[in-house]
């Protein structure tokens, strides 16, 4: 099918919810994507942080079409070796106690606000049930995630949203005052849609200082900047603190959906029989293409991220019109002169795919882009940027 035919079905049949470029894609090989004409394009967004082996992996393609000529759907109400396994692995490299399985990053984190309100409930009684979140923050788009997102510009429309939320400055000072009658505070340790802002290193490390003493839980949002994003398995891992909940979701499932809520500590019986569950959470399929993904996941493989994160922020730091670089590993915000959605706009038409936060270009290239492949991209942002 050519773009048109396929612009065309989508502005007559899909909800108008996205502000779509002027591309449909037809498959590709690791960074390099290619659309309906025919021509190639560098890949520096990796579906939101999804593909963070690229397309067409051969290895997780494998993974996902041996489990699909078993079965490919199993109720929650019976056992899964993939699902297990996954948690397993999911466990064993982070320390977790147990895990719980979704489709989304939102559904993950409505999983750790639900657990952490009942873990207080039944530890402290009724009224100590209040969400600590962060300005600038991300954490979905259901209600309760949207409440618990600290922008004002997601807070339209929808009123009345879920209660018991407030927002804080990434400042101790801030939390405290907002941390009155508090069951968990939430963080992202890069706000990835608030402008890949990375929070400093003595603020986490004294909220978590600060959560343990008042046995607040400490939520970690590693929707976005898990799963090797950042040149560690979770981001949280760079600041030498481990959380009480950690969400994911995005690069674990390879381009399937899944989403997944790890119970670390205190917590690990938070949740009992009834008080959650998911129809499609834990697929086997999903979690079989998973499993795949975090077993590659290998020290000597993030070291490597590390190495093509420093490439990448050496060079762009040089160009001409770039004013910052931020966040951490691959989750690489750009500080432009120019507006950024015109400059995602400009290397779209030259081949290049970027993604935009605000007024910051973001990119989240796939964790197996090639130094050829990074040098085409910097390329074409570098003639934009002039």
């Amino acid at each position: 099918m050519q773009f048109d035919e396929i612009r065309a079905l989508d502005e007559r049949y899909l909800a108008e919810t996205y502000a779509r470029y002027p591309v449909a894609f037809a498959g590709g090989k690791g960074a390099t994507l290619v659309g309906t004409d025919g021509r190639e394009y560098v890949d520096f967004g990796a579906g939101i942080a999804v593909n963070i082996f690229g397309v067409n992996d051969e290895a997780w393609k494998a993974a996902v079409k041996e489990q699909l000529d078993k079965i490919q759907h199993v109720s929650n109400y019976y056992y899964s070796e993939p699902q297990g396994r996954l948690a397993e692995m999911l466990c064993k490299r982070t320390g977790a106690k147990r895990v719980f399985f979704g489709n989304s990053g939102a559904e993950a984190n409505e999983c750790a606000f639900k657990a952490a309100r009942k873990y207080s409930y039944e530890k402290y009684g009724a009224g100590r049930n209040k969400i600590v979140s962060l300005k600038g923050s991300f954490h979905g788009r259901t209600l309760f995630t949207l409440t618990a997102t600290g922008q004002d510009s997601f807070h339209r429309y929808f009123d009345p949203f879920a209660g018991g939320v407030e927002y804080a400055e990434p400042d101790m000072d801030s939390v405290r005052r907002a941390a009155d009658g508090a069951c968990a505070v939430v963080i992202e340790v890069v706000q990835g849609e608030g402008g890949v802002n990375a929070l400093g290193a003595p603020f986490v490390r004294a909220l978590r200082e600060y959560c343990t003493e008042r046995d607040i839980l400490l939520i970690c949002d590693e929707v976005q900047t898990g799963n090797g994003r950042t040149g560690k398995l979770y981001a949280y891992e760079h600041y030498g603190i481990t959380p009480d909940l950690a969400t994911t979701a995005k690069g674990l499932g390879g381009g399937l959906p899944i989403g997944a809520c790890l119970f670390f500590g205190k917590t690990e019986h938070a949740l009992g029989k009834g008080d959650h569950g998911s129809t499609f959470g834990g697929n086997p399929v999903v979690c079989a293409g998973a499993c795949s993904v975090l077993e590659r996941l290998t020290d000597e493989f993030l070291l490597e991220v590390e190495g093509k994160s420093a490439y990448l922020r050496a060079k762009l730091k040089g160009f001409d019109g770039v004013e910052a670089v931020t966040g951490l590993g691959l989750m690489i915000g750009i500080s432009v002169k120019k507006d950024a959605r015109k400059v995602a706009a400009a290397c779209l038409e030259r081949g290049l795919l970027v993604l935009t936060a605000h007024d910051r270009i973001r990119c989240l290239p796939p964790l197996v882009i090639t130094k050829a492949e990074m040098d085409e991209g910097l390329t074409i942002l570098r003639e934009v940027l002039k």
